[in-house]
């Protein structure tokens, strides 16, 4: 099955308070999964990353084969397709850590949006961040 997977993650402070907001999205707009979580204290590279781990490991367990990762991290996704090196040493461990879920997965893209273009993830990550 395709899907597209909305990443977005974000602290504020940077670092700060950060979250995360997947969302897992069929071609007729039908969600099939979503979540947002916070991961204490972190700046907000490390939360894009980490939503992007938690996308591509839930598109693993549902067993999905196609999968267009759209985010709004430029960085995130210049470093994933391997136009930029991951230079920074705390996102390195984390940048290897999707590149092995991806490789699980048959195909795997990544599209890089305007934020406004991504505002399913962007509310579940704020929301997370909201939660008390």
């Amino acid at each position: 099955m395709s899907v597209k997977l909305y990443t977005d993650g974000g602290a504020r402070g940077n670092p700060g308070p950060a979250a995360y907001g997947f969302v897992l999205e069929r071609p007729d707009g039908t969600v099939v999964a979503s979540h947002g979580e916070k991961i204490g204290i972190a700046t907000n590279n490390v939360a894009e990353y980490s939503a992007l781990i938690a996308g591509l490991q839930k598109a693993i367990e549902l067993g999905l084969s196609v999968v267009e990762v759209v985010s709004d991290s430029q960085l995130m996704v210049k470093q994933m397709t391997g136009e930029y090196k991951v230079k920074n040493e705390a996102l390195y461990d984390l940048w290897e850590e999707a590149g092995r879920l991806a490789r699980k997965l048959p195909s795997v893209s990544y599209t890089w949006v305007r934020r406004e273009h991504n505002e399913l993830a962007d509310k579940l990550l704020n929301e997370a961040l909201d939660a008390p």
